[in-house]
């Protein structure tokens, strides 16, 4: 992980080529990120235009784990939550090529997506993950807590259906009130 260097992405063709690269291949290998395979490259593209358009307006950080400039990585901190719930964040879309997986890039995002959550005063972080081949075993390492399963929750890429694992983590101390 050593030449690996995480930061926020930006809204450049070079960054939305790899992201979009980096989801179809996701899919292909079985990710389950709200996409079923094949997955083309125009509907990568449209999804990740919106989820950098929503990035430069502050709803949520997009983070890449950069092998000098390709992306090899990247994890989701969404902000922008209800007026009830200002205190928490969510993770979404947690990916490593793989071609770099084995070599902590997901535990390095997940710990620079904390501290990014921290920074902007959320205290409670929540997120989902398959029940089958997701990565749950890798939150629980991370001091994720299991919440619950809601079974039957999302069709996997390749077809068949799975459920849904939510996990909850108190990363700062809990505001008083709103």
């Amino acid at each position: 992980m050593s030449d690996v260097v995480i930061r926020p992405v930006d809204a450049s063709p070079r960054s939305l080529n790899d992201l979009s690269d980096l989801m179809i291949e996701t899919v292909a290998n079985g990710g389950s990120v709200s996409f079923l395979h094949p997955l083309d490259e125009g509907r990568a593209k449209t999804f990740w235009t919106g989820a950098l358009a929503a990035a430069a307006s502050g709803e949520r950080v997009v983070l890449g784990a950069f092998d000098g400039e390709r992306i090899v990585g990247t994890v989701t901190v969404f902000l922008a939550l209800p007026q009830n719930q200002p205190h928490r964040g969510e993770i979404g879309k947690l990916m490593t090529a793989v071609s770099h997986r084995g070599r902590g890039i997901a535990s390095t995002l997940m710990a620079a997506a904390e501290a990014l959550a921290r920074e902007r005063g959320k205290s409670l972080l929540v997120l989902d993950t398959a029940e089958e081949e997701g990565a749950a075993s890798l939150y629980e390492r991370l001091g994720y807590i299991r919440a619950g399963l809601i079974p039957h929750y999302a069709f996997k890429p390749q077809g068949g259906l799975t459920g849904t694992v939510l996990f909850w983590k108190q990363i700062a101390p809990l505001p008083d009130h709103a």
